[in-house]
């Protein structure tokens, strides 16, 4: 969550591995163009974000957290346009491909990534809804692709 300690593990990551080194970013810090930056400069190949926003629900009858935990993870849906306004910044930003993530379910998310900068995209929680919202959508982007009033 701080550019000092992002640069100095994923340079570390980076000094132990030629592979290919995609880092996940969280959406819960002040500004991720700095991480993302950071993350760059240490060796990143590329980014892939946001992960899971930290939120809680609350038991109105016992009136306490209904997690475990108290707090947890955040996906789907709710998260989409927190991650397209990190994506555009962080694709402003650095000179490394981005990954989308974040509220995917149909094509018409995934091409909100892919024009504000996303060069590829992952989809999650929407797998498990509908398995095959993968192949749906690489069919739509397809379909999309192949409109002659898209300039490619």
């Amino acid at each position: 969550t701080d550019t000092h300690s992002t640069y100095k593990l994923i340079n570390s990551i980076r000094k132990a591995t030629s592979l290919p080194l995609i880092v996940k970013l969280t959406p819960n810090v002040t500004d991720i163009k700095t991480i993302a930056h950071a993350a760059e400069e240490a060796g990143a190949d590329a980014l892939s974000l946001i992960n899971t926003l930290v939120g809680m629900v609350v038991d109105i009858d016992s009136r306490k957290p209904k997690l475990a935990n108290v707090s947890g993870g955040l996906s789907g849906p709710a998260v989409k346009p927190v991650a397209l306004w990190m994506v555009w910044q962080v694709f402003q930003t650095v000179n490394i491909p981005v990954i989308g993530i974040g509220g995917i379910i149909k094509v018409e998310d995934a091409l909100e990534f892919i024009i504000t900068g996303a060069r590829a995209i992952e989809i999650g929680t929407a797998n498990f809804v509908n398995p095959r919202v993968t192949i749906e959508i690489i069919e739509g982007i397809e379909k999309y692709l192949k409109d002659p009033y898209i300039i490619t």
